[in-house]
């Protein structure tokens, strides 16, 4: 198992003088359940939407909505967002995946061959998306940035592979089954990871459901341990921290300029997404940086970010 590009950044937080953050309360459950992320364990045979439309109806909730489509027949890791956290979707979409897969080799390869050709797709690849996607089918770039072979048996090739958001394993066997001139195919496939999330905190619709039920019972306690907060969700970007005089004005819709910030982290690049958060640590909005860190260090006015999605109303 590799490292997402998010992973391997050590990011430094640089305070402005006079800044300081602030304790928040605690999160109620009530909280949890309109602006949360839950993991799911999906199985094999219902669609992604099937499974988020299951958990609306477990939560009797009015929205639900999942970060990434996973195939059918493709179990594993599939973080579903909640009622008004949906627009977190956006910061989660096009982050790193991981998979564990099993590809089966239509003949008989030598394996140093095998071997070569499958980490010859390392890097930047082309990619025309299959007939059945989400997306229109034109042909774009996506980036492996890993691939792990586990073990070869046979023609099967069990591997694990980390890569940008929106590539498809099913079409990667298959451009690698054509380069090695004998075909192959993606015969069982399962995500481990979706940007900052992994399999440690996954759960099932059966344990949901159970946890739901306690919860109108009563006992908060599993149903709080199942449903992280939204903040969750953009642990993979880089932060700038706003003031709290700020923080009205940029939740109506006002831009947030150099004045306004009281902090952020090292390595952020022009264009890349961030989070910007309160005092408090809570989530007030995603958006694309206008400046690097280093401008933001030095500059003493403009434009910071452009907004994308307001999570905090005030």
């Amino acid at each position: 198992m590799g490292e997402l590009p998010f992973e391997k950044i050590k990011r430094e937080r640089i305070i402005f003088e006079g800044f300081k953050f602030i304790k928040a309360a605690p999160l109620t459950t009530d909280y949890l359940l309109h602006n949360g992320i839950i993991l799911i364990d999906k199985p094999a045979g219902p669609t992604s939407h099937q499974v988020s439309d299951q958990i609306k109806k477990i939560l009797k909730l009015k929205k639900a909505g999942h970060s990434g489509t996973l195939d059918p027949n493709v179990t594993g890791l599939l973080p579903v967002a909640l009622d008004k956290g949906t627009k977190v979707i956006q910061a989660l979409l096009n982050a790193g995946k991981e998979y564990v897969c099993v590809m089966h080799v239509h003949k008989d390869i030598e394996e140093k061959k095998l071997r070569e050709v499958i980490m010859s797709f390392v890097g930047k690849i082309r990619q025309l998306p299959p007939v059945k996607s989400a997306v229109k089918r034109q042909e774009r770039t996506r980036e492996v940035y890993s691939i792990e072979i586990l073990e070869i048996k046979d023609r099967d090739v069990l591997f694990f592979v980390d890569c940008q958001g929106g590539t498809y394993i099913r079409k990667l066997c298959s451009d690698i089954g054509e380069k090695l001139g004998c075909g192959a195919h993606m015969a069982e496939l399962r995500r481990t990871k979706a940007g900052p999330f992994n399999e440690s905190k996954i759960i099932n619709l059966h344990d949901l459901a159970d946890a739901f039920h306690e919860h109108k019972n009563g006992k908060d306690t599993e149903l709080r341990k199942i449903i992280l907060p939204t903040e969750a969700g953009v642990k993979h970007l880089p932060k700038i921290w706003v003031k709290k005089t700020t923080v009205k004005s940029l939740s109506q819709g006002a831009q947030l300029k150099v004045v306004g910030v009281g902090a952020f982290e090292s390595g952020i690049k022009k264009d890349d997404m961030v989070a910007v958060m309160t005092p408090e640590n809570k989530l007030l909005l995603i958006g694309n940086s206008k400046v690097t860190s280093k401008e933001l260090s030095n500059n003493k006015q403009g434009i910071v970010v452009k907004t994308l999605r307001v999570f905090l109303n005030n």
